[in-house]
């Protein structure tokens, strides 16, 4: 992938992580009970399986490993740090934000799983549509 690419996928990440933080104030989603936030990650988690599925889809075959390992890359490890600075620094919670936080921390597993799926699945589907 070219630097344009990286960086692309940088900002928007951040300008999403910007959003989350707006809608997470006053106390960064700490206010909602436990129950409001599993119903919050299944809703993130939907629309990024299908956000991902479709980009995935787009790419071509040979180009769709290295945009999966990016994906996950740039959707953990960026957020993470943002969090870290947040939640971790200026809250004060250091890295316990990772329990306090936990509704942000399946998102520093998740596309480490769910891109590689999405490519065993894209995958699949065009080796079922070869045998027509």
């Amino acid at each position: 992938m070219k630097l344009r690419g990286h960086s692309t996928i940088l900002v928007f990440v951040t300008i999403a992580w910007g959003l989350f933080w707006l809608i997470g104030l006053p106390d960064y989603y700490q206010q909602y009970a436990t129950v409001s936030m599993l119903i919050f990650d299944i809703i993130i988690l939907i629309l990024l399986t299908g956000f991902l599925y479709w980009l995935l889809k787009r790419t071509p075959q040979q180009f769709r490993s290295s945009l999966s390992f990016w994906l996950a890359f740039y959707i953990t490890i960026p957020l993470f740090i943002y969090d870290y600075l947040y939640c971790g620094i200026y809250l004060g919670n250091g890295l316990t934000f990772v329990s306090t936080y936990w509704y942000l921390s399946v998102y520093y597993i998740i596309p480490w799983i769910l891109c590689p799926a999405l490519i065993i699945i894209l995958n699949h589907q065009r080796s079922d549509s070869n045998k027509c």
